[in-house]
């Protein structure tokens, strides 16, 4: 069983920079596939980022050069660095995790005011 705990939303600006965490409990963290989606209101839940347990990463067009996705195995830790931020990046963002089956976090709350 693998739990994630997001952390890091809240409210910014236009333009501003945020940094999301999600915490994974779990011993073979570095096995998985880590991303970031994301899920504004009325509309269906999204890719925002992944990073495979080898490092490589794919993103959102809508997303690439201001978010990066990163991961840090020995804190079980993978991290959206988030900038130049605009409305429509306001959603839920949430974390998810691929060993041998799909986990997802809570979710944390990204609003980008104009």
């Amino acid at each position: 069983q693998v739990q994630l705990v997001e952390s890091g939303g809240g409210l910014v600006q236009a333009g501003g920079s945020l940094r999301l965490s999600c915490a994974a409990s779990g011993s073979i963290f570095r096995l998985a596939t880590m991303a970031w989606y994301r899920q504004a209101t009325g509309n269906q839940r999204e890719l925002v980022a992944s990073i495979s347990s080898g490092g490589s990463t794919n993103y959102a067009d809508s997303v690439k050069g201001r978010f990066t996705i990163s991961r840090d195995n020995a804190k079980n830790t993978v991290y959206l660095q988030m900038h130049s931020l605009k409305p429509e990046d306001t959603a839920v963002y949430y974390c998810y995790a691929n060993i041998v089956r799909n986990y997802w976090g809570q979710g944390t709350q990204v609003t980008v005011s104009s």
